[in-house]
């Protein structure tokens, strides 16, 4: 099983920043895409970014001008969202998110990420 741990939530101002990080424990090897997605009280979770085993990266269209990078850390065996530029918007419980080479699913416990005005 894949295990993960999300850090690096909190507190910010608009146009501030935060980098959010996923640690991955259990059998990571078999870990193919991973990403990110958030969600906002009374929302649908939604995707912000996801990287494949090959680092590929792909985002969300609410991500302009590069506001958002996602990136992996295969040493660490964890996966990275450095946040710029933070919006209001931006604000909600951001979850990690990884699926196997079989297709499994697996989700963190969520970070909150909150924007001040």
């Amino acid at each position: 099983q894949v295990h993960l741990v999300e850090s690096g939530g909190g507190l910010v101002q608009a146009g501030g920043s935060l980098r959010l990080s996923c640690a991955a424990s259990g059998l990571i090897f078999r870990i193919n895409v991973m990403g990110w997605y958030r969600q906002a009280p009374g929302k649908q979770r939604e995707l912000v970014a996801t990287i494949s085993s090959g680092g590929s990266a792909n985002y969300a269209d609410f991500v302009k001008e590069g506001r958002f990078t996602i990136s992996r850390d295969n040493a660490k065996n964890t996966v990275y969202l450095q946040m710029d530029n933070l919006k209001p918007e931006d604000t909600a419980v951001y979850y990690c998110h990884a699926v196997t080479q079989t297709q499994r699913n697996y989700w963190g416990q969520g970070t909150q990420v909150t924007v001040s005005s």
